[in-house]
């Protein structure tokens, strides 16, 4: 489909916006380690608009809390890239957005900024629906290995975002 993308990752978007589509739901994404990576891949197929509401870039901690409201007591608490974070990512995106729909991605695509707690790799994922229970949130966190590239986390990471949005 593009020039831009993996086609992997291209194939996947243009399954989520069919299958949201079928369903009837409006998506959003909050994303931090990926940059827009996500919103990207959805909005390189026409008619995007018809299923995707809006993404968020919220690199910084300070535009995860001005943005989506993300409180400044879970950054500090838990460290950005938390499954406490990324829950509220996906919540603030949720209920800013208007959608059906929110994932959220926030990580270290490296090659600095990890920890022994976290290293290069470390990369949280949450989703939630309008209607759900806030204890049904999905929520979790995968190490995609400090060994890979910068790029090849970011779309991994990306990947597994998609995936979310999948019935």
């Amino acid at each position: 489909m593009t020039e831009l993308l993996p086609d992997n990752i291209a194939a996947l978007a243009e399954q989520v916006l069919d299958s949201n589509r079928e369903a009837g739901r409006r998506i959003a994404v909050a994303e931090s380690c990926t940059g827009g990576l996500v919103a990207a891949a959805l909005t390189e197929w026409p008619g995007s608009s018809e299923v995707f509401e809006r993404g968020y870039v919220t690199y910084s901690n300070a535009a995860k809390q001005e943005e989506l409201g993300v409180s400044s007591d879970i950054i500090d608490a838990f460290g950005a890239v938390s499954i406490a974070v990324a829950w509220a990512m996906a919540k603030g995106a949720l209920q800013k957005s208007g959608a059906d729909i929110a994932v959220s991605i926030t990580g270290v695509a490296g090659p600095g900024g990890g920890t022994e707690k976290k290293p290069v790799g470390t990369v949280v994922f949450a989703c939630i629906k309008k209607g759900d229970d806030p204890d049904k949130v999905v929520a979790e966190l995968k190490r995609f290995g400090e060994d890979l590239s910068r790029d090849e986390i970011r779309r991994q990471a990306a990947l597994c975002a998609l995936e979310l949005f999948l019935p």
